[in-house]
């Protein structure tokens, strides 16, 4: 009812000056005035309210700043992040600077030298020296901007130096999953043809290369014993369905042999330095975890399509591409218990979410979202990344921070 009530105001509204529109040009029409010729009263006025509408104008966009200002990130957890919010503020403030003059010249010689006829404009078609200063500040300005965003960005994009600590985020539809290197600190080698229920990033290791064979076998046999009951009675283009599946399978097998050909010789030959012998203390889990103030290169991968891993409060972003790993490199600053303290909210979170997809609410820090494509991310000292390491490798299923006691728990 109260829709109904706005649409008739609204549509009233509209009539009324419609028909006080039709009124004014009628009474024209009647003095004799012509509809293009426009009284010294009315430019005045039009011109006054260039002025007044100047003021509207600035004072609800200092109302926008204060009433969606708390909207805004609050300040960076990264090192990387604070050089991007310092080069946010350099454009805000350039930007601030050229909004207010601009518009108030523009504003003020709009009612100020609104039309009269006795005015007459002055004749000045071509100044070089203006040309020229409108010309070389915009570009100073540019070249400003341009020379302190590229210097940041070979910061933040150069090669951590060697023995940066490894954490791997590995996202798929809808879902991530982080890997952390065990004792060894380093990451293992991975094969997409190993990945299966027990095995979901495809870690290289003499076990789960065997598992996988041994997998595969079973459905080979399945396979060939479906053709073998089924020769006689099914269609032909199932049979040859079948036929193409058990090659395929065959194939996957010579190649993940070749796989453990080529891991033992690089054992054999790279001794514990190899990627390959590297595998078998990761650990995989659901939650994500940083050390604070240590830089970190995080490795990030995608089972099937483009992802992109979004961390808003660390300023950070990258996109994961199916077959390749991307690398970004970023150094926490802030653990979770401080920025709640600096958001005054006890409940407050980390959040690592896909920006290829809209944004859920998010549940508790060891439950999933709504969507899976979001994870709550947690950050602590290295106290808490030595007691996540000790309680995974105790053998629990599950292992969850206890901020009450200030330790993890394994769960079985």
């Amino acid at each position: 009812m109260m829709t109904l009530l706005v649409l008739l105001v609204i549509a009233l509204g509209i009539i009324a000056v419609t028909q006080m529109a039709r009124v004014y040009e009628i009474t024209s029409k009647l003095r004799g005035k012509r509809e293009e010729e426009i009284s010294p009263a009315d430019n005045r006025m039009n011109a006054r309210f260039m002025w007044i509408f100047c003021v509207i104008y600035y004072a609800f966009f200092f109302w926008l700043l204060y009433a969606y200002g708390d909207k805004l990130l609050p300040v960076s957890a990264s090192k990387h992040g604070m050089v991007l919010d310092d080069l946010m503020t350099l454009n805000w403030v350039i930007l601030f600077i050229m909004f207010f003059f601009t518009n108030t010249l523009l504003f003020y010689f709009s009612g100020k030298y609104y039309f009269k006829k006795d005015r007459v404009a002055k004749w000045y078609p071509h100044n070089n020296k203006l040309e020229l200063a409108w010309t070389i500040a915009p570009a100073l300005f540019l070249a400003v901007i341009v020379i302190t965003g590229l210097k940041a960005w070979q910061e933040i994009t150069a090669v951590a130096p060697p023995g940066t600590p490894e954490v791997e985020l590995y996202g798929k539809q809808f879902d991530w999953t982080c890997r952390y290197p065990g004792k060894d600190g380093q990451l293992g080698a991975t094969d997409f043809r190993l990945i299966n229920d027990n095995n979901p990033l495809g870690i290289v290791t003499t076990a789960s290369i065997a598992a996988r064979l041994a997998e595969l076998q079973t459905e080979k046999d399945a396979t060939e014993k479906s053709i073998e009951a089924g020769y006689d009675h099914l269609p032909a283009d199932a049979l040859t369905k079948l036929e193409h599946h058990l090659g395929k399978v065959s194939r996957m097998m010579d190649r993940i042999v070749n796989l453990r050909t080529m891991m033992e010789q690089d054992i054999a030959a790279n001794k514990e330095a190899s990627k390959y012998a590297a595998g078998s203390d990761d650990i995989v889990i659901k939650e994500f975890h940083l050390p604070v103030n240590e830089e970190v290169n995080l490795t990030l991968r995608s089972r099937d399509i483009i992802h992109s891993a979004f961390l808003p409060h660390f300023r950070a972003q990258m996109n994961l591409v199916p077959g390749q790993g991307t690398v970004l490199k970023m150094t926490p600053t802030i653990t979770t218990d401080s920025m709640r303290d600096i958001m005054a909210n006890p409940e407050f979170n980390y959040i690592l979410m896909c920006n290829k997809t809209r944004r859920q609410p998010l549940q508790h820090a060891d439950g999933p979202g709504d969507r899976e494509e979001e994870r709550i991310r947690r950050m602590g000292g290295r106290d808490q990344q030595e007691a996540l390491r000790r309680c995974t490798s105790g053998g629990g299923t599950a292992c969850r921070w206890h901020s009450g006691i200030g330790q993890y728990r394994t769960e079985r």
